[in-house]
Formats: structure tokens, sequence, C-alpha cells
């Protein structure tokens, strides 16, 4: 079976489950038409706090991330929480030339889209990165190639229904470049700046692009860093997220307080800042 037969059963096979889940009685309570969201990278740890929240408003998923452990784990936990139905698919992001036909597959399953969640990307390895090209053309193909490959797709899908949300979890590291982070925050500037620009093409079709900005959270990957017994909670930052997505908003640093100390950083004058230890 090619990869194209392959998808295609799958896409079968799916809606066969989800027809399953509307008529069958266990489910009568649930309400007929929950919010159907597509998760990009759904074994993040900011990824798996938000979709706990969905999960108890009773929406349906698909989820996708490259690890089928961990995925299969985040799945059976969304359907205790509550979630009207949960889809899967293990795939690597970072294949831009599979993109296409993972969206057509997750959209036909979900019988539609209202939100679309971006959380897969990297942290990496500033110092290897500096030493390797290799090792930063990695990072920004994860964080800013792949993501942009993704958003085009399905910012073309939102705008034909003239509806949706695409949510993409970018970093306050994107606002300024410092030292000690500049590959990652590169990439993460490339993303604000191209989602300022799909929001300003979309909106005006009933599409909203929401940047998130979050600051260090207590996650997985965070684990083992310096002051992370400091980073913010990863289930008040998901909570920020869920409202700043129902409010329809346009970005979200958060926690709150990163706005206005970003502000700072911004304007911080060339001449002093590239002194500073950052």
């Amino acid at each position: 079976m090619n990869s194209n037969e392959r998808i295609e059963s799958q896409v079968h096979n799916s809606a066969s489950r989800l027809n399953d889940a509307k008529t069958n009685p266990r489910s009568a309570a649930q309400p007929l038409i929950s919010r159907r969201i597509l998760v990009l990278g759904a074994t993040s740890g900011i990824a798996e706090a938000t979709c706990r929240i969905w999960a108890k408003q009773g929406a349906s998923f698909f989820l996708v991330a490259r690890n089928p452990e961990k995925l299969a784990m985040v799945a059976v936990d969304l359907r205790v929480r509550g979630a009207a139905c949960v889809e899967t698919l293990v795939a690597d992001l970072d294949e831009t030339l599979q993109h296409p036909a993972l969206l057509e597959y997750a959209t036909n399953t979900l019988g539609g889209l209202d939100v679309a969640y971006l959380a897969h990307g990297v942290l990496g390895e500033q110092s290897a990165a500096e030493a390797d090209y290799a090792a930063a053309a990695g990072i920004l193909h994860t964080n800013f190639i792949s993501t942009v490959s993704l958003l085009t797709w399905l910012a073309n899908y939102c705008t034909r229904q003239h509806s949706g949300v695409l949510a993409a979890i970018s970093s306050v590291a994107g606002d300024r470049g410092r030292k000690s982070n500049y590959v990652y925050g590169a990439s993460k500037a490339g993303l604000n700046a191209f989602l300022e620009g799909l929001r300003n093409r979309v909106d005006r079709e009933g599409v909203t692009v929401l940047t998130i900005k979050p600051g260090p959270v207590k996650t997985a990957m965070t684990t083992g860093m310096a002051g992370s017994e400091k980073f913010a909670d990863v289930n008040k930052v998901a909570t920020s997220i869920v409202k700043a997505i129902d409010a329809r908003k346009d970005t979200l640093y958060v926690p709150f307080q990163w706005g206005p100390i970003l502000f700072v950083i911004r304007h911080i004058p060339v001449r002093i800042f590239k002194k500073l230890n950052l």
C-alpha cells in the first residue's frame, strides 16, 4: 500500500469512528456540535495542558506528533477528560512535502476546522548552532519553515470557509535577538513577522491569527534549565491561551508581564544593549 492509499484508508476509518461517536447513546449528553481542533505538536507540555481544558468542554481533536507512545497517552487522557472524539496521526512535521496530504486528512477527519493550534518546535542548542550551520538550519527549519508550510495551507483552507482560528506558539525570544539564544530567537522573530502579515491578509476573510508569546514555562522541554523553578506554571499559561483564542485576540504575551518587559527590552539603545549579557 502506497502513502496515498494509506492516508485514504485512515481517512475512511477515522470518519467511521466519528460517525459511530455521533450515534453512540453513551455520547448523548455531549453537545451535538463540538469545537473541532487540530493540534500540531500535541505532545508538547503547553499543548497538552491546553487540550485538557478543551477536552472538558467536549471538543473533538485531531492530534499530530512524532512520538507514538506519548501521542497515545495524550489521546487516552483527553478521552477520559471528556473529549467528544480524539483522532491521532504520527508524523514528523519537519517533512514539509507531507503537509498537504496530512492537513487534508486531518480536516476531512474532523469534518471541518474551528481551531488549528501549532505547538511544535525545538529550543535547540545555541552553542551548537554557533559552531555548525547545520544545527542552526535545523532550528530554523522546525520553528519557522515547517510552520510557514503548515500555516499557508491552513490559512487558505480557513479563508475558503471564512472562519477559523490559527493559533501558533512563538516566544518572547523573537522580540529581540540576544546572544544567549539568538538562533532560536531568529526562528521565532521570523514566525512573528509571518503571522503579522498573514493576519493582515486573512482577518478580513473572517479568520483570526493569534501569535502566542510565552516566556519560560515549566514543561519537560525546560526541565534542568537554570532557574526553571521560577518558570511559569503550564496550566496557568494554558488557561490564558484558551481565553485568548475564545476572545479572538491577535497577540498574547503569557504571563502578561512579559508584554511590558519586552517593551522595555526592545527600546534599549543598541549601544547599550550590545554590552548586556542577556
